[in-house]
């Protein structure tokens, strides 16, 4: 059974920094892409940066040069470094792991606020 474990989430002020991690246990068949999702209250799920097995990224136009996502192959792990935040950055963020099937983290949650 394969279970996805974020961490990273917290309260930060804007123009601040935050970094998410999201590991796997268990394993995952034909892994392709790894990707970080948001929701904020109201509003659907969007995506917010995908990094496919071959490395190319991808990013939702307003985390262009402001968030970075990375993969570990060997430990089934990716993460999410988060800088210049915004108030309206603030959501709740999924980790997803493509293979076979979807695997989605838990959510964690990020609250950018004064």
């Amino acid at each position: 059974q394969v279970q996805l474990v974020e961490s990273g989430g917290g309260l930060v002020q804007p123009g601040g920094s935050l970094g998410l991690s999201c590991a796997a246990s268990g394993r995952i068949f034909n892994m392709n892409a790894m990707g970080w999702y948001r929701q904020a209250p109201g509003k659907q799920r969007e995506m917010v940066a995908v990094i496919t097995s071959d490395g190319s990224t991808n990013y939702v136009d307003s985390v262009k040069g402001r968030f970075t996502i990375s993969r570990n192959n060997a430990k089934n792990t990716v993460s999410l470094q988060m800088n210049s935040l915004k108030a309206e950055d603030t959501a709740v963020y999924y980790c997803l792991f493509q293979g076979l099937a979807s695997y989605w983290g838990q959510g964690t949650q990020v609250t950018v606020s004064s």
